[in-house]
């Protein structure tokens, strides 16, 4: 099947508009519906924030993956510790039952102060898919440069709320490549056990796997790469299968069943918000600030350093601004928000000492997109789980491992998607343009080239092999390649370059770099397991020698 028989089937008289009007909830509520008052203009927690003028003895900013794992541990060593998030707190249901949007029908909640939305797949059938929503602050930050968008979760949990959660360690024969300047050794026999049992990481049950209708997708998807004679693997995931055993049973609500994942998942899903967060919460030593945002750090008069933070409505807005003192301050808002905040506080004189590394080292972890359109005879499944399981490694040979990846639409497609991780050299840096008051990024369209041409190395083969083509309809017109984006954000601030070989800022002793801001640009996988497991590893040290 490819492109010209999805508009006119002879044989089965089914015609491209026939088509679009099946699609009912992908198209008619995300692409063709008018925007409506915001139904969640209020905040969502009743928790009370951070006072101005506190003094607090670790502050960390920021909520996702290195975050948590410094506030968990820095708790059980005795500290106190205060943890600002520029999201929200997403704990409390809107008006139609649940936290979270669905993928297919995204809503205000969806996006993080946008007018319209900006979904990764942006098209179908030549139908854009995006639509008019009320400004808000939502969960998915389509952060865009020059050259790319960048997302981002946003709220309490950071990306760990929107990823698809595929949980995988790299392989360790990469290792040297990803963290050249950090022990294997003691990553792979301590800090990585630690950082999958922490993250409640699992892998499918193989024999449901053969069975399950909801990943009929999967196994297309491995058939395809065997036969062009690539390996297909399992890889872990943090979802409770045995829930989802229980939605396809029927049984309890669907949640990755229902295709929840790219704007949260209201059930199965493990976020941070279930497990790290979790037993944050239950040392009682440390206490989150949602909606925000950290401004200005500057070295106190006193000793510690002064920091400036903006507490935010819902529509953005800045509704007062509080002066805090931390005696220790940690980076954890991701590598974008790590780095452009780091980038700016150099050049404007707050944090004069750090270093001319600061804002380097920045790279995609080689993302890009792309589809194939099947034949008839290999339906993809109507039902398909949000959680992805499976993956076609062609690192050592083509430089790519690509993710057999859901198309949640609720129709049968015919279509295989991927998001493919690419061995791409190329590095960014933020600067600061001073006339806008900014930090921007220098990343080139033309720089994602390689990872196409390294995706290409699996999907030309099995095209060839399987007599299909790829698919020209998702992200534009006649175009094939998501080469517009990433999902995975690395580097700005280098281990060993623009901090030391455990994250330690050069120049302003007490403040840390705890996120993927350190990693160098590429993981050769999905990266929060390594992030997660570097924080554990500096952490530690850090706890062990500078409190």
């Amino acid at each position: 099947m490819n492109d010209t028989s999805l508009k006119n089937d002879g044989r089965t008289g089914f015609s491209r508009r026939r088509f679009i009007t099946g699609t009912g909830s992908l198209l008619g509520a995300a692409a063709l519906a008018g925007p409506t008052p915001s139904a969640w203009a209020t905040p969502r927690t009743a928790a009370a924030p951070i006072a101005s003028g506190s003094r607090v003895p670790a502050l960390v900013i920021g909520t996702g993956y290195g975050g948590c794992v410094a506030a968990l541990r820095l708790a059980q060593a005795g500290t106190d510790v205060h943890m600002a998030e520029m999201g929200m707190a997403w704990d409390t249901p809107g008006p139609d039952g649940k936290i979270f949007a669905n993928t297919t029908r995204p809503d205000d909640r969806s996006f993080w102060l946008r007018t319209r939305t900006k979904q990764p797949l942006s098209n179908f059938l030549g139908f854009p898919l995006d639509r008019n929503v009320n400004r808000y602050t939502g969960i998915l930050d389509a952060e865009e440069f020059g050259g790319i968008t960048v997302y981002q979760g946003r709220g309490v949990g950071g990306g760990s709320l929107v990823n698809g959660g595929m949980a995988v360690t790299p392989r360790r024969e990469n290792f040297g490549a990803i963290l050249p300047t950090v022990d294997a050794e003691e990553m792979y026999s301590t800090y990585y056990p630690r950082a999958n049992s922490g993250l409640g990481v699992t892998t499918i049950d193989p024999a449901w796997f053969e069975e399950a209708d909801c990943y009929q997708y999967a196994r297309v998807g491995r058939k395809h790469a065997q036969r062009a004679g690539f390996p297909f693997l399992f890889v872990p995931a943090v979802y409770d299968w045995d829930y989802m055993k229980r939605e396809a049973a029927g049984t309890v609500p669907r949640s990755a069943l229902d295709g929840e994942i790219l704007y949260g998942n209201n059930h199965g899903k493990k976020s941070l918000q279930k497990t790290y967060i979790d037993r944050i919460r239950a040392t009682g030593r440390v206490t989150i600030s949602p909606l925000h945002k950290v401004t200005t750090v500057t070295p106190a008069p006193g000793g510690g350093y002064t920091v400036l933070i903006d507490q935010l409505d819902t529509t953005g807005r800045t509704t007062a601004t509080k002066t805090v003192t931390a005696d220790k301050v940690f980076f954890a808002a991701g590598s974008v928000g790590t780095s452009k905040l780091l980038v700016g506080l150099k050049a404007t004189g707050a944090l004069p000492l750090l270093n001319d590394e600061v804002g380097r080292g920045w790279g995609d972890n080689g993302n890009v997109m792309c589809g194939r359109a099947n034949h008839l005879w290999d339906p993809t499944g109507k039902l398909q789980a949000s959680i992805p399981t499976g993956g076609i490694d062609n690192w050592d040979a083509g430089g790519a491992f690509a993710e057999v990846a859901p198309l949640p639409t609720g129709i049968e497609t015919w279509a295989s998607f991927y998001l493919s991780i690419t061995k791409n050299p190329h590095r960014a840096r933020f600067t600061w343009n001073a006339a806008a008051g900014r930090a921007e990024l220098d990343w080139q369209t033309a720089w994602k080239q390689p990872s196409i041409d390294a995706a290409k190395t699996i999907f030309d083969r099995i095209n060839r092999k399987e007599g299909t083509i790829y698919r020209s309809d998702l992200f534009g017109v006649h175009k094939i390649w998501g080469d517009h984006l990433t999902y995975h954000p690395l580097g700005g601030a280098v281990l060993d370059k623009a901090t030391d070989n455990y994250g330690r800022l050069h120049g302003h002793p007490g403040l840390y770099v705890i996120d993927g801001a350190l990693i160098p640009g590429n993981t050769s996988v999905n990266p929060f397991v390594t992030i997660t497991a570097l924080a554990e590893r500096n952490i530690e040290r850090i706890i062990a020698t500078d409190l």
